[in-house]
């Protein structure tokens, strides 16, 4: 076949990957400071964002691409789906939580 995976896809794949890596870094490193708030997390939690707000845009944005596979497309979406309702669950456990 002549299909082939779009380029917005697998970097939305890889930003989904990175964001989810750079919140579970940050979540790990928070937790070994004993939960004391640090400059460098919340700057990680930032970047995170970005990540996965272009992720989430370069996926849906190849959805639209016809005739390519649709695996990294999907991948990409969830994996910025699952980063953004992983940041969800931080801050809703951060304000009500004690």
């Amino acid at each position: 076949t002549n299909k082939e995976h779009p380029r917005k896809a697998v970097m939305s794949t890889i930003l989904g990957v990175l964001a989810n890596i750079t919140l579970g870094t940050a979540v790990y490193l928070s937790y070994q400071a004993g939960g004391a708030p640090s400059g460098r997390n919340t700057a990680a939690a930032l970047l995170a964002i970005i990540y996965m707000a272009a992720g989430l845009a370069l996926g849906l944005w190849s959805t639209s691409e016809k005739d390519k596979f649709k695996l990294f497309t999907l991948l990409g979406i969830v994996a910025n789906v699952l980063a953004f309702a992983m940041l969800s669950l931080i801050l809703f456990a951060g304000a009500y939580v004690k």
